[in-house]
C-alpha cells in the first residue's frame, strides 16, 4: 500500500512539474496594435516575427523559434506574428523591408533585429536581448 501511494504521489508530482514547465512557454499571437502596446507598457519581452507562408527561410525559422520559446527562460516572451503579404501597415511601423525579419523589444525599446537568420544560436542570442 505504501509503495502504491508513493508511486501515485510521484506521478502526481511529475505531472505538476510538467504542467508548470509547459505553462512557461512563450505566448504566440497574431499582431494586434492594442495587445502590442499593452505588452510594451507592461515592460514585457516581445518578439515580432515577420514571415510569409511561401518563404523557405521563414519556414526554417519557425521550428527554431518554437523550440527556443518552449524553454523556461522565455516563458514571459510574447511573440507577435506578422504576415508579410497582408500587413504592410505593420511593416511600415517597424521599418521592415523583407520577410524573415525578427525584431525583439524589451518593453517600449527595440533591443535587436535580424533578417534571414536560421542559425539557432544567433536567434537565441537575439531573443536573450529581450530578457
Amino acid at each position: 500500500m505504501t509503495i502504491r501511494f508513493l508511486t501515485h504521489a510521484g506521478l502526481a508530482f511529475a505531472l505538476i512539474i510538467l504542467t508548470a514547465i509547459g505553462a512557461s512557454a512563450a505566448d504566440r499571437r497574431t499582431f494586434d496594435e492594442k495587445a502590442f502596446a499593452e505588452a510594451q507598457a507592461q515592460g514585457k519581452s516581445i518578439l515580432i516575427d515577420i514571415s510569409a507562408p511561401w518563404c523557405p527561410t521563414c519556414q526554417a525559422q519557425k521550428p527554431i523559434i518554437e523550440k527556443l520559446a518552449a524553454e523556461p527562460r522565455y516563458g514571459d516572451l510574447t511573440i507577435f506574428d506578422v504576415d508579410f503579404d497582408s500587413r504592410k501597415d505593420v511593416l511600415r511601423k517597424f521599418r521592415a523591408q523583407s520577410q524573415s525579419t525578427l525584431i525583439v523589444f524589451k518593453g517600449a525599446n527595440e533591443a535587436g533585429r535580424s533578417v534571414g537568420s536560421t542559425n539557432e544560436s544567433a536567434i537565441d542570442s537575439l531573443l536573450r536581448k529581450a530578457l
